[in-house]
């Protein structure tokens, strides 16, 4: 295990893209870059559990909605849905994120680290080269135990999909605006998923050289509602 693990550690030390956060939208992303079989991939989730709120439906109920177009993606993975009028429901959201996983993680070019938080950017020259880690439980604990410090980890791009601001948010754009990288951060407004989705799709996009971000961080730089999940 050890020596697995630290292996995977070396390998990834410097590679092409960095997606922090293995939400819905994480584990889409990568699950996209993956066909690229000359894309190495890192997955960074602060939770030992990788899926984000995934695993449950809104509210804690198990059903998942899908607004269409995105049943399309479904369809590739091969999950069934109940068909309605503009969406489609899957039985319960933990079989998207189990056979999501199950083809991502089995890819050479792709490595999930679990359990590892992103607690800081790494930027040269004006561009994000990569992210500033730690194992989770060491990050909980900077405040009882002195001098406990990070890896880092270099990427030709990152990716943020961190979703709603947890424990650990330096990889997000209110980093890139404390260090005046960009200048203002509206927040999300209000919860309203009809409204929210598209514009989150259209709007995934680089803000600065080497970060692009997607999901919820979308919401965050332009001020656009939210949409509940990534």
């Amino acid at each position: 295990m050890t020596r697995r693990y630290m292996t995977d550690m070396i390998t990834f030390a410097d590679t092409d893209v960095v997606v922090v956060g293995a939400g819905s939208v994480g584990l889409s992303c990568a699950y996209e870059l993956n066909k690229n079989p000359s894309v190495n991939v890192a997955i960074i989730e602060q939770s030992v559990s990788p899926g984000g709120g995934a695993w449950l439906g809104g509210q804690l109920f198990s059903a998942m909605v899908v607004r269409k177009p995105a049943h399309r993606f479904l369809d590739e993975l091969h999950i069934a849905y109940d068909e309605q009028d503009d969406y489609v429901v899957i039985k319960h959201p933990a079989l998207f994120t189990s056979t999501i996983m199950s083809k991502l993680l089995v890819r050479p070019n792709v490595k999930l680290f679990n359990a590892v938080a992103a607690e800081d950017l790494i930027v040269k020259s004006g561009r994000v080269a990569g992210v500033v880690t730690n194992w989770t439980l060491v990050s909980m604990n900077h405040d009882t135990q002195s001098c406990m410090d990070p890896n880092v980890m270099g990427a030709k791009v990152v990716v943020s999909s961190c979703g709603h601001d947890g424990p650990f948010g330096a990889t997000g754009v209110k980093r890139l605006r404390s260090i005046g990288m960009i200048n203002t951060v509206p927040g999300m407004k209000s919860l309203d998923m009809n409204m929210a989705e598209d514009p989150i799709v259209r709007h995934t996009r680089e803000v600065v050289p080497g970060m692009i971000v997607t999901g919820m961080k979308v919401a965050e730089i332009d001020g656009a509602p939210q949409n509940g999940k990534d």
